[in-house]
């Protein structure tokens, strides 16, 4: 099995994507309740984006399962380019109406990627993930964009930046089958 786990919560005045803010109060009281869950699920191994709102989550659950935690740059989220991080109010400003669902399919974020490179990236990670993890119990802990994706993937949703095809909250933990469909 594969155990998906979202960060905890992050600034809700900040855009995410390749942000480098960490998790807030809130977002750490979120992972520390959702650790319990993971305790005896056999989970052998932690990977984890290395943003840092996802970095700081998985080092609170690695802690609690003893666990080292291994870095995966490729899980990151969207790279919204000059708008990670930047305060909401800003980019209103500075960019207009840019926001992850408005943007067309080859259309990137100013100096980020477009949907469809997200896509194909997340796509590729995933599919050479899956093959060198086998039949193991494992984390990943990622990003909300990272996991809709993957979702759409498992269950051959089409996926479109458009519509949201799963919503994950923060810190929340979803269980994958490993097994080749």
């Amino acid at each position: 099995m594969i155990y998906l786990m979202r960060h905890g919560a992050d600034s809700p005045e900040r855009f995410g994507g390749w942000s480098s803010y960490g998790l807030t109060e809130k977002g750490k009281e979120q992972v520390n309740k959702a650790k319990i869950d993971l305790k005896n699920k056999g989970i052998v191994e932690i990977y984890s984006s290395d943003l840092t709102r996802a970095r700081e989550t998985a080092e609170i659950v690695g802690e609690h399962l003893c666990l080292p935690v291994e870095l995966r740059p490729e899980f990151r989220e969207t790279n919204n380019g000059h708008l990670a991080g930047m305060l909401k109010t800003e980019a209103a400003k500075k960019y207009p109406g840019k926001y992850f669902n408005t943007l067309g399919w080859d259309e990137p974020w100013p100096g980020g990627e477009s949907p469809k490179m997200f896509f194909e990236r997340i796509r590729k990670a995933w599919t050479g993930f899956k093959a060198e993890i086998g039949l193991k119990e494992v984390l990943l802990i990622t990003h909300a964009g990272v996991i809709n994706v993957i979702l759409c993937l498992e269950n051959n949703v089409v996926f479109t930046n458009k519509k949201l095809a799963y919503r994950i909250g923060e810190a929340e933990i979803i269980a994958v089958d490993n097994l080749d469909k």
